[in-house]
């Protein structure tokens, strides 16, 4: 355990809990925890080319900020997967008019998602505690990360899916042994089923919203980000950021984030806030989060100005950030309006063009669910949220190869010939 770990304070009560004392959510009122460090004794202590001189290019890397880094980690993905590439991308600014838009492509990540990033801190939790199985449930990328990073470790994966998952996603989590159920019901149901189970069975519970250590492992983007940009220097075509050039990091203006439970935003915003509280960088950069106009519950929260979420079936094809009630609802909003920024909801179809515009126009192939952050991009600047000046990053969750159907719904169809008479120049 970090030594510099204060401890888990509740989301809605503020109470602090000590390291240790809880496992997962308050137990007065059910609020997320969150986990908080001594920051005034790291910012006079830790110097942040302790990090940035790192050969590491691991998400341990940034040991001294994180909960727990094991002892000793199996030569398998967990011990170096992070530092997915950050791409720019040239046609996309000229296109929208905006200085500079940079992609941090998580679908790079060993099982193609960003939530291997939660997964992994999860796990090394688990090593600490002596845990031997853990379970999650998910739409399908939080299970194909738990189950691919557990592989060589001796740890068991158990995972609880609804029906509906694509089957891609299916095939990520099974090839690496993970014992899965498929549940009759929606992602929620799965949630409730995979809670119950882990208390009749003593599992370790890594589902989002639930396990607060999802969110340590999540902001580890935050601080890649940050490190990224600053190593491409203000002379970039004259990039400037919010930090200061001599520590290593710096922010861009603009993060925007797909929203389903609100666990990434959460987590990239905590990354950008931690560096903040270093005095790493001078501020934390504006967060828009872009929902699935068919999963409705968040962006309605989001327009009462409350903190209140209702529950509403999700019939989204955006698997990823579908959900009938977000489980880390609070912490997203929290992260969205304490930087002055905005919620954008995402169709369906916009979703789709979305994942052909980005593979045509970026070189990136991306799921629905990762293609709503360019659909709030695009809707931003039309609202004026975005400005020409800004330097914005999208962040990209998951893998176009983690839902081929939808995929081919954006693509089209091929052409079929029989001869060169049937071909077109």
């Amino acid at each position: 355990m970090n030594p510099h770990l204060i401890g888990l304070r509740c989301s809605l009560c503020g109470m602090l809990y000590s390291p240790g004392e809880v496992t997962y959510t308050c137990p007065k009122d059910n609020g997320n925890l969150d986990a908080v460090y001594d920051y005034t004794h790291l910012s006079q202590h830790l110097d942040s080319a302790t990090i940035t001189h790192n050969p590491d290019r691991s998400i341990w890397r940034y040991a001294p900020l994180l909960p727990i880094v094991p002892h000793a980690l199996p030569h398998t993905p967990l011990a170096s997967l992070g530092w997915s590439p950050l791409y720019r991308a040239p046609v996309i600014e000229r296109e929208l008019g905006i200085r500079a838009v940079w992609m941090k492509d998580d679908s790079r990540l060993p099982s193609s998602s960003f939530k291997d990033r939660a997964s992994a801190m999860v796990i090394a939790r688990a090593m600490e505690m002596g845990t031997k199985t853990i379970c999650v449930a998910s739409t399908g990328n939080a299970a194909a990360a738990l189950a691919a990073l557990c592989a060589g470790t001796g740890l068991q994966a158990v995972i609880f899916v609804p029906e509906s998952t694509p089957e891609a996603k299916l095939a990520g989590i099974l090839i690496h042994g993970a014992r899965v159920y498929t549940v009759r019901g929606s992602y929620n149901d799965a949630v409730a089923l995979a809670e119950a189970a882990c208390r009749e069975f003593g599992w370790y519970n890594r589902s989002t919203g639930i396990n607060p250590y999802t969110r340590e492992g999540k902001k580890t983007a935050g601080f890649e980000i940050a490190e990224q940009l600053a190593s491409q220097g203000r002379g970039n075509e004259g990039a400037r950021g919010q930090g200061d050039g001599e520590t290593g990091f710096r922010a861009p203006d603009v993060v925007i984030v797909p929203v389903g439970d609100g666990n990434i935003i959460s987590g990239v915003h905590k990354g950008f806030r931690e560096l903040h509280a270093l005095g790493w960088i001078e501020r934390v950069p504006r967060f828009v989060g872009v929902t699935a106009a068919l999963s409705p519950s968040f962006y309605r929260a989001w327009q009462l100005g409350g903190e209140q979420f209702e529950t509403i079936p999700s019939q989204t094809i955006a698997s990823g950030i579908g959900t009938d009630r977000p489980c880390d609802g609070v912490m997203a909003l929290r992260a969205i309006r304490s930087t002055g920024g905005i919620v954008i909801e995402a169709t369906d179809e916009e979703m789709l063009d979305a994942m052909r515009e980005l593979a045509m126009k970026a070189g990136v192939f991306v799921e629905p669910a990762c293609a709503a952050a360019y659909v709030g991009l695009v809707k931003g600047r039309r609202m004026g949220v975005i400005g020409s000046d800004d330097e914005v990053v999208l962040q990209l969750t998951g893998s176009g190869f983690k839902d081929v159907r939808s995929a081919l719904r954006a693509a089209g169809k091929p052409i079929s010939v029989e001869s060169l008479a049937d071909i077109r120049p």
